[in-house]
């Protein structure tokens, strides 16, 4: 690596410190959506809203080098963009997103 990608990605990690904790309540949100799925009481507005949400990590995810993260996220979306996702799926996929971002922790 050379000084000026070392330069780079140094700043692109304090980046992701300072961003990190509004991406954990984005995660949050996420886990919150899928249990109301899981416990049939979901919502059209928190669905809506977790849609959005899901479509603005697929966005800034890549921007940190996330690339699992975006298609989770992507996947997310489309999910979150039907009027009755499966509520299974919608755990599994918040989950393994979690598990993709703290991976780089």
């Amino acid at each position: 690596m050379t000084g000026s990608d070392e330069k780079t990605a140094a700043l692109l990690a304090a980046v992701w410190q300072r961003n990190r904790p509004l991406v954990e309540e984005r995660l949050v949100l996420l886990e919150r959506t899928a249990s109301t799925a899981a416990a049939g009481t979901l919502t059209d507005d928190l669905r809506q809203e977790a849609c959005g949400t899901a479509h603005k990590l697929a966005g800034s995810l890549g921007m940190y080098g996330f690339d699992e993260g975006t298609r989770l996220a992507r996947e997310l979306e489309v999910l979150l963009g039907e009027d009755a996702p499966d509520a299974v799926r919608l755990g599994e996929l918040v989950h393994a997103l979690r598990k993709a971002i703290l991976s780089f922790d």
